[in-house]
């Protein structure tokens, strides 16, 4: 079978992908190839939901700016397509005195990063926004909203079908050869070529790079977050979104509460190494995925630099008591009895082999192929101005 562009992966970023690249090329023929059953059943179909507003960002960087012009894209799309979502807020908090200069760096950012409407907000302030949340200082930003990135990917899914994309389920990709004008991309079931080849897997995005990039010197790392759910009886602790003042030495937000689209309020994640990398219960494990990890020098670099910090995450996640003493310091009457255990999610955290976490969005890409390497967190938010990237990059008009 060919076509002009294949993609590989059927998470949001591949499908915002395939959406622009249809968009502007609409005579181009273009393939979506999955490993699984449907769409979005990975880092899409299981993150918390929130539309992230882009503060946090290094001012500059591809996640800032991602972020920014990918917010407006996805609302865009959702008003077009009445995907449901709601524009909350959220209120970061300060809840002592050592936190405030990191709080007050975060609001700078979020100015350098064209943010309007944030407000410093004072203790009294807080508590009319959120009266539960504990905290001396805060940042309310108006910007951060709530969804499903699910029901944003099957609308995707409905639109592409209709502008004549087709999607290949159940095709895990083998290999990817070079011939002297196409690629072709091997799977499970036979053989599929193309001009172009986009990448966009994800958790499995190193080892799909590594078929045609064989010095490729990353690997995802997989961090699993473990959310608890708040009971009915306890919901209204929680009005929106309540985050924390991360912890600028862990490239994670830290355990916040999040008020779900669906009514529902989580409470977490944590962050712990995950042994599988498709895994998404405590005891998951598979050979392969660990070994992968742990053999990877960058990967013992890591370990020795956060290993504190690791292993409190892990206690986090066998003890409740320990999660819900997080939990407390930012809403005080938040009690054990009032969770219950909630959904995991998994996060492919690029690492490089001097033991460094990747901290902005990766692609590496040759004549034919593009792999996105890295795309953690807001990568749900940023899809579509990801897309609208790889569709710039690709030069497909030459095609």
């Amino acid at each position: 079978m060919k076509q002009n562009i294949i993609i590989i992966g059927a998470g949001i970023v591949g499908l915002a992908t395939a959406y622009n690249i249809v968009r502007v090329y609409p005579n181009l023929s273009v393939l979506i190839i999955e490993k699984e059953p449907d769409v979005a059943m990975h880092q899409t179909g299981h993150n918390s939901g929130v539309i992230h507003s882009g503060i946090y960002y290094k001012p500059g960087s591809l996640k800032a700016q991602n972020c920014t012009t990918g917010y407006a894209r996805l609302i865009e799309f959702c008003d077009q397509y009445n995907v449901k979502y709601e524009i909350c807020g959220k209120v970061i908090v300060a809840v002592d005195e050592n936190e405030i200069p990191m709080l007050d760096g975060i609001y700078k950012r979020g100015i350098e990063n064209g943010l309007e409407n944030l407000r410093i907000i004072n203790k009294s302030e807080l508590a009319e926004i959120e009266p539960y949340a504990a905290g001396i200082k805060a940042i309310h930003v108006p910007q951060t909203g709530i969804i499903d990135f699910t029901d944003v990917s099957l609308k995707l899914k409905e639109v592409l079908i209709e502008n004549g994309v087709e999607f290949k389920f159940e095709e895990k990709v083998l290999n990817i050869v070079h011939t002297s004008s196409r690629v072709n991309v091997i799977t499970n079931s036979g053989t599929f070529s193309a001009e172009k080849v986009i990448s966009c897997a994800g958790l499995q995005s190193d080892r799909i790079a590594k078929l045609t990039e064989k010095n490729l010197e990353l690997k995802i790392i997989p961090f699993r977050g473990e959310y608890y759910e708040l009971k009915d009886s306890a919901k209204h602790l929680v009005k929106n979104l309540i985050y924390p003042v991360p912890d600028p030495e862990f490239p994670f937000l830290g355990v916040h509460f999040t008020r779900m689209i669906d009514g529902k309020v989580e409470a977490g994640p944590n962050a712990v190494f995950s042994f599988d990398r498709e895994g998404y219960k405590k005891l998951s494990f598979n050979l392969k995925d660990t070994l992968d990890s742990v053999a990877f020098k960058g990967f013992l670099k890591i370990a020795k630099q956060y290993w504190k910090t690791g292993a409190g995450e892990f206690y986090r996640s066998f003890s409740k008591k320990a999660f819900v003493k997080a939990l407390r310091k930012l809403i005080p009457e938040i009690a054990e009895d009032d969770l219950v255990p909630g959904n995991s999610g998994i996060r492919a955290q690029a690492c490089s082999s001097d033991g460094k976490l990747l901290d902005d969005f990766y692609f590496v890409e040759n004549s034919r192929v593009l792999h996105v390497c890295n795309a953690p967190s807001p990568a749900a938010t940023s899809a579509f101005s990801i897309g609208e990237s790889i569709a710039s990059k690709l030069n497909l008009r030459n095609t």
